[in-house]
């Protein structure tokens, strides 16, 4: 259950994949490089601590992962909720958030959680990543235009007050700089697919910057010198006090790494027509989030694009993404010293085309045209994001989300009541299902409740109001459950009140075309035994013959006495 793809790749292993992983590995991680320094400063953390991140919880994602040809590492979804934790806790609160998430992740691959991130609605996904695609973009306008500013707020309104007070001071050379590489890697693609845009404009414009002397902020002017090594690991300290106040934070980036590597492996598998792991890619999440820390790294998951890059460039196996990893050791390691003079206005061009590629613009016009439920779910896990905060908008989008299901499932579910009266001739000529109530003979003095969807807390109240004790009582109630998949305590609750209601009153109860899971929970509550197993009919044509008998007994009693 929870063997790494890695050791299933490498019993088929050949030369040939070897040759083709190599190749993808080393072009992802030339890919993977200024993502790395991007994302890294987007969060509020100096460069090197994102190309630690692709280094080891790359490594590891690819050494324990679920998928074939998964490449980790830190990505824009993060880039908010990192933001927002540095500047309330510091880089130590970052450090204990992230090995907390690390630690959540692995208990929720060892609980097997994984199919079940599956089911979190598309609205809401859609929702909070457009809203992180927003605010990445708002975040990169300082340094896109060239302002003046030292402390950039980590609120999205706060951020704009600042852009306004300072748009006298943007500075033409950052400006035009940004503009030009934000238009190159947009159109590069209709050029080549090899050389990656990002590479192009990086080292273009850190070329001209040095040899013309331009004045724009480098990394270096903004964070001084860059290691080039990767530093000895290094435990922090834990206290109860921290962990209580950043245990919201790191649901969130257990969450957010969950959903996101997830979905990458969901992207390769159908790029690949492979199947993946889900509990193994959550543990290879985890252990990676462990390690990150430990090293001064942040947050990492599974990469989208650069996943689909592994995937282009001939990945066959995890090799291609521990390749990547080791591309960029080697990188960090011969040429860290060089990332200083890399300008900030390109590593802003080439976030404001993560954002504008992650904001996943057309989806999400796509869903307003959907139920309005949909809708909701949609515009409120946005606004949150942007407006307020992440954790709060993922946790108010699934609680809506279950909420609208909840009611959308009362309003297709039904409980009807039918007896011989009731059933016209009208009604037999109007139904097509042969097992219909309507085409069968119900006897005198027999009523069918006929439950039709879930009956669970959401439905309940529909039997209760339908399963009102009347005036002048039948001898027979037969509760119908063909079309009942599953019931809850509360169903049972309302099944266990009617059998009790109905016998206080002299009334045989019994019940018909019982599923697998309903079954088991009335029998585990005691309500089979209180019914009596002759009592439990497998379709309705044997409960509608076990009412007659029951009807004709009882006349026949009432006739003696």
């Amino acid at each position: 259950m929870f063997t790494p793809e890695l050791l299933r790749s490498l019993r088929t292993y050949s030369m040939r994949r070897f040759a083709s992983d190599i190749s993808a590995g080393l072009i992802v991680g030339i890919v993977a490089l200024p993502l790395a320094i991007a994302f890294a400063i987007a969060s509020g953390v100096s460069p090197e601590r994102g190309l630690i991140t692709a280094v080891v919880a790359g490594f590891l994602i690819s050494a324990f992962g679920g998928s074939r040809v998964q490449i980790g590492g830190p990505t824009g979804a993060f880039v908010v909720i990192v933001y927002g934790i540095v500047q309330e806790f510091g880089l130590s609160g970052l450090l204990v958030a992230t090995f907390l998430a690390g630690l959540m992740l692995l208990m929720m691959g060892f609980a097997r959680l994984g199919s079940v991130i599956r089911y979190i609605p598309h609205p809401v996904t859609v929702g909070f990543t457009s809203g992180i695609a927003v605010i990445i973009f708002s975040s990169q306008m300082r340094d896109f235009l060239g302002l003046p500013v030292v402390s950039l707020p980590a609120d999205f309104i706060g951020q704009w007050q600042v852009y306004w007070q300072q748009a006298g001071a943007i500075d033409p050379v950052s400006l035009v700089m940004a503009l030009l590489c934000t238009i190159t890697m947009a159109v590069w693609p209709r050029i080549t697919h090899r050389i990656p845009g990002s590479i192009v404009v990086i080292l273009a414009a850190t070329l001209i910057t040095v040899q013309f002397d331009l004045p724009v902020d480098t990394i270096g002017s903004r964070f001084g010198e860059i290691p080039s090594h990767i530093p000895a690991p290094a435990f922090f300290e834990i206290d109860l006090g921290t962990v209580r106040s950043l245990l919201p934070a790191a649901f969130a980036i257990a969450m957010l790494g969950a959903i996101e590597s997830l979905l990458s492996a969901v992207v390769a598998d159908g790029m690949t027509g492979s199947r993946h792991n889900p509990d193994a890619e959550l543990i290879s999440q985890g252990i990676a989030n462990i390690a990150s820390p430990l090293f001064g790294g942040i947050p990492a998951t599974g990469a989208i694009a650069r996943t689909a890059t592994n995937i282009r460039n001939g990945a066959t196996s995890p090799v291609a993404g521990i390749v990547h990893a080791a591309t960029l050791l080697a990188i960090m390691l011969l040429f860290g010293s060089y990332v200083k003079h890399i300008p900030m206005p390109v590593l802003a061009s080439i976030l404001v085309i993560v954002a504008y590629n992650m904001s996943e613009w057309r989806t999400f016009l796509g869903i307003l045209k959907s139920p309005r439920s949909d809708v909701i779910v949609l515009l409120a896990t946005f606004f949150l994001t942007v407006v307020f905060d992440l954790v709060l908008a993922i946790e108010v989008g699934l609680v809506l989300a279950v909420l609208l299901f909840i009611r959308r499932m009362s309003q297709v579910s039904q409980v009807r009541v039918l007896s011989q009266d009731s059933v016209s001739d009208d009604d037999h000529e109007n139904t097509d299902d042969p097992m219909d109530i309507r085409h069968k003979s119900v006897p005198a003095r027999t009523e069918v409740y006929e439950i039709n969807g879930p009956f669970f807390f959401g439905t309940a109240n529909l039997f209760a109001s339908a399963a009102r004790i009347a005036a002048d009582p039948p001898l027979v109630r037969i509760i119908r459950m063909r079309r009942v998949p599953a019931i809850d305590a509360t169903g049972i609750h309302m099944l266990e009140k009617f059998i009790h209601d109905s016998g206080r009153d002299g009334i045989h109860v019994l019940l018909s075309g019982v599923h697998k899971q309903p079954l088991f929970a009335l029998e585990k509550a005691g309500l089979l035994a209180q019914v009596g197993e002759e009592n439990i009919a497998e379709n309705i044509d044997v409960a509608l013959r076990r009412a007659g008998d029951v009807v004709k007994q009882a006349i026949s009693e009432e006739s003696a006495s």
